[in-house]
């Protein structure tokens, strides 16, 4: 391996999110440790690698300790979904104190720079609209929620307090809506949703009256400002999502309309803490990485609906 790649360690590299930053990476021709637990992540999402000179792919659970010699950690290792976080919520905010102490520690102790996937969660049902990284959030904490919405702030918090106790180099990515091939079919949100629910010829469930909105962005885009951000000179915290508004309504209409348009809308009890807006102010991203996403919401949803009919209508 030339001297000047990096050696990665991703944490829940075998998710949703993760993978496809393996891929990035592999195809950069880097060298990748893949850690993952297999709560949400597959051994599919990296087949590809493995057997790869450049990756290594480890079961481990980060809320204990590793020792590795690696150059960068990119800490995605939680589950993100509603129906997972709050499966088991004290082993959800476990994951996010303990396991980003554990990679905190390990980046001190190599020298490495760490990036912290956070999360719009970190705003809670927000009383500003669209949300700036100066907005310092409306989070219920003790709802049902808060394992990770919490877990997640303080996980913040643990990697400046590194950075001003320690220097330890970090990067904040606040990550908003993201979809893409991939997405577990069971993982609760609202796009796989309505794509398994379509795909089945069942109605889509809309929560509420569908008028809360959301932004969404395709998971190549948010690896690519993920990669800049890594590898850029900004700390962050930085929001990373497509400011694009859509109701969830407006998003049932335009998966309906792929794959069945004679299907249903049907409303259900909005659940508890549900954000009834979800937007990014994306201007330091602009301005700091050069970033923005290029997917439109129409783009991404062809691939992403031709990954979740291969994997439910032809396995």
């Amino acid at each position: 391996m030339p001297a000047s790649l990096m050696r990665n360690l991703v944490t829940g590299g075998a998710g949703f999110v993760g993978s496809h930053l393996v891929d990035r990476l592999m195809d950069a021709g880097e060298e990748v440790i893949c850690l993952d637990n297999y709560f949400t992540g597959r051994k599919a999402n990296v087949e590809r690698w493995i057997g790869h000179p450049r990756f290594e792919l480890i079961r481990h659970d980060v809320t204990d300790p590793i020792r590795l010699e690696v150059d960068r950690i990119w800490h995605l290792a939680c589950p993100a979904s509603p129906v997972h976080y709050q499966h088991n919520p004290i082993k959800t905010a476990k994951t996010s104190f303990l396991g980003t102490y554990n990679m905190l520690g390990l980046a001190r102790r190599v020298g490495a720079r760490l990036l912290l996937a956070s999360t719009s969660e970190v705003y809670g049902d927000p009383q500003v609209h669209p949300q700036p990284e100066s907005y310092r959030g409306n989070v219920n904490t003790h709802g049902i929620r808060a394992c990770y919405d919490e877990g997640k702030r303080v996980a913040e918090t643990l990697c400046f307090d590194y950075q001003r106790m320690h220097g330890t180099e970090i990067r904040i990515a606040r990550i908003f809506n993201t979809y893409g091939p991939r997405m577990l079919p069971d993982d609760g949100r609202v796009v796989s949703n309505f794509i398994v629910q379509a795909l089945r010829g069942q109605p889509l469930t809309l929560y509420g009256d569908g008028s809360q909105s959301r932004s969404f962005c395709f998971v190549d885009d948010l690896v690519d400002g993920l990669m800049r951000l890594m590898n850029g000179d900004h700390v962050g915290p930085i929001n990373l999502g497509n400011p694009s508004e859509f109701t969830i309504r407006q998003l049932a209409e335009r998966v309906r309309d792929r794959i069945n348009p004679a299907l249903d809308l049907i409303c259900e009890p909005l659940p508890q803490d549900d954000p009834l807006q979800r937007q990014p102010v994306i201007d330091l991203a602009r301005q700091a990485l050069g970033w923005e996403p290029n997917v439109s919401l129409g783009e991404g949803l062809e691939p992403t609906i031709a990954d979740f009919r291969q994997r439910l209508l032809d396995p």
